[in-house]
């Protein structure tokens, strides 16, 4: 879909800079962490079977599972966890409570995205602002300090957008994976003999002889395929092609030939690289300003993981399990260049207390694993559903194709979980807290709603007694928004006692989120005559359509309903939530529902409606 419009290199040199930031940045850290934790004796057997495990997970999760078969699963030409999600929940449409516990599980893993979205910009800055210890351990004490400005101005930039220092983003990133590459092969040429461990040989009796201290490994190993997720969010915006050309021809083998030459460095220079193998590779007079480039591609990486919060927690939005929050767009020329304050400042204050909290990346590591490796599983998983009932593949087909993925992604989540004590636990605390958020806002509008429904009126039949005896006209538009299409909206009926009147024209309109992730204008309203100068109008929304309502109704022009900007008055019913004891949710729910429903963004500034054409009406209501 995108290939058309721009050219296979600019799309792949794109996807380079967004696409591979985190990922590409794993260099810093992998290795590291691998052979820090002091499990794996120092030999060469050993070193050659850590490597061999490295590059056998790029190939299987990454190069096999991701970039073969699960850009496969695309929803609409769209990717990511919510995409299939939505993708894999009406695969089973008909099975309510299969899709019930399906949207659980989906609904935490986009929850999980937000704590790896911490864990990433904290880990990847601290791992390259730690290669100044590498310069002179004098400027130990500076790392938190820097790291912590550099991310607060990326943070603080954030409003003004990314399309400016965007199209820096991918030539930044090939310079990366090319100087990444050039180490590498510096060091390969030295020790040749590394390059065995490209046989699964050294990862297969490394493994046998040390089966145990393989399965605590695995959760330092696993670091290497972080970011494997973005190869699926970002298919979207670059298309399965470029993606898959970035990875196999510049991102994976720069990859391969780096982290074989800290592996080529280890055998070379023993114990003294193992605290810092990346920063060791290049030569002293180098070592500067490896650390500038690594800190830009560490903020990219970063960039991505802050732009991938906006987008999903729109797409939460949309499907109704986040109250509507303030959305700025940053660019009149991409719709999905966003910013949203809430979020931006509150990811910021939780990678600032994670910086503070672990203050190194080999402490961060700790915490990084079991977010992604959860997310990988649950990934698998949907996937499973796609191909079983989506796709219609046959069981046995079906149970060959994602099995084997499940296996792996359980044994890499079981050795994260030996981290839980150390820091797993604070990804999980962050995804945890989110979940609860979203089903008390999904669990609390179930509620009113239905306590709204107890006092409504039919609409139709309410307009039928209306005009029997109908009351003062007046020139001009009304648009009354409501949650049901077949109820009278409590706007109108306060219009009608306070004002004593009825516009000329009126509408009756109720938005439709859908679990696609885009509808075309020709399928955006269903409108039904009422009499009276009279129309119910559903105006329907793909996730990742921008809800923008005097957009959508300059459509109906075309249908005999010219509604003049001038002379339109949007009516919204504003309810006060007051939570109550008895039947409901429990007590510490209902009033942190209320407080959310308080204090959420206006259904006027969501919905882009003219701030001088909106009358708010409404009142009490208890739960």
């Amino acid at each position: 879909m995108h290939e058309s419009r721009t050219s296979l290199p600019t799309l792949t040199i794109g996807a380079i800079g967004v696409v591979f930031g985190d990922i590409g940045t794993s260099v810093l850290y992998t290795v590291k962490e691998v052979f820090s934790t002091g499990h794996v004796q120092f030999t060469p057997h050993n070193v050659h079977g850590v490597l061999s495990l490295i590059f056998w997970t790029l190939t299987v999760v990454v190069s096999i599972k991701y970039v073969v078969l699960v850009l496969r699963a695309d929803n609409n030409g769209e990717g990511g966890l919510v995409a299939m999600l939505t993708l894999a929940s009406s695969a089973v449409a008909d099975r309510p409570r299969l899709r019930h516990w399906m949207l659980l599980v989906g609904i935490f893993g986009t929850c999980l995205f937000y704590g790896d979205g911490v864990i990433t910009p904290a880990i990847t800055t601290l791992g390259a602002m730690e290669g100044l210890e590498v310069v002179s351990p004098e400027f130990t004490q500076y790392v938190i300090p820097l790291t912590l400005v550099v991310l607060f101005v990326l943070f603080l930039v954030q409003k003004k957008g990314t399309a400016g220092i965007g199209r820096f983003f991918g030539p930044v990133m090939l310079l990366w994976f090319a100087v990444i590459a050039l180490l590498g092969v510096m060091q390969i040429a030295s020790q040749p003999r590394i390059l065995w461990a490209v046989l699964p040989h050294y990862a297969i009796s490394f493994a046998a002889a040390h089966p145990g201290i393989t399965f605590i490994i695995l959760g330092a190993v696993v670091l290497c395929v972080t970011g494997c997720e973005a190869l699926y969010a970002d298919m979207g915006h670059f298309g399965k092609q470029p993606i898959r050309l970035g990875w196999f021809c510049i991102a994976m083998p720069a990859l391969v030939l780096n982290y074989f030459g800290q592996g080529a460095l280890l055998l070379a220079e023993g114990h003294e690289a193992v605290k810092n193998p990346f920063f060791h590779m290049a030569p002293d007079w180098a070592t500067l300003p490896l650390v500038g480039l690594a800190t830009a591609a560490a903020v990219i990486a970063s960039q991505a993981l802050i732009s991938g919060a906006f987008s999903v927690t729109k797409q939460v939005i949309q499907l109704g399990f986040l109250p509507q929050l303030s959305i700025l767009h940053t660019s009149v020329r991409d719709m999905g260049q966003i910013y949203m304050p809430l979020v931006n400042w509150g990811l910021f204050v939780l990678i600032a207390l994670a910086v503070g909290m672990f203050r190194s990346s080999g402490n961060l590591a700790a915490a990084y694993g079991i977010a992604v490796t959860t997310d990988m599983l649950i990934t698998t998983v949907l996937t499973f559903f796609v191909v079983r009932y989506a796709w219609k593949f046959s069981l046995p087909l079906t149970i060959a194709a994602t099995g084997f993925f499940v296996i792996v992604d359980l044994l890499f989540w079981s050795s994260n979980l030996l981290k839980l004590v150390h820091g797993g636990w604070f990804p999980l605390a962050i995804a945890g807290a989110i979940f609860m958020l979203m089903l008390t806002w999904r669990d609390g509008r179930a509620l009113l709603y239905h306590v709204l429904q107890d006092t409504a009126l039919d609409l139709k039949g309410f307009l039928q007694s209306l005009f029997v005896s109908p009351p003062t006209r007046v020139e001009g538009t009304a648009v009354f928004l409501s949650t049901d299409p077949d109820i009278v909206p409590n706007a109108l009926l306060h219009n009608l006692k306070h004002n004593k009147v009825l516009h000329a024209q009126n509408l009756f309109v109720t938005r439709r989120s859908h679990e696609v992730p885009w509808i075309g204008l020709d399928k955006r309203l269903e409108v039904e005559p009422l009499g009276h100068d009279c129309w119910r109008v559903l105006v329907h929304y793909g996730f990742k359509n921008d809800p923008d309502l005097p957009k959508s109704l300059a459509l109906l022009a075309g249908r005999g309903i010219d509604l003049n900007p001038m002379t339109t008055s949007y009516f919204l019913s504003r309810n006060i939530v007051i939570p109550t004891p008895g039947a409901g949710l429990m007590p510490w729910r209902e009033k942190l529902f209320a407080y959310m429903h308080q204090n959420a963004t206006g259904t006027a500034e969501y919905l882009n409606l003219p701030s001088n054409a909106v009358v708010e009406l409404g009142g009490k209501v208890e739960i």
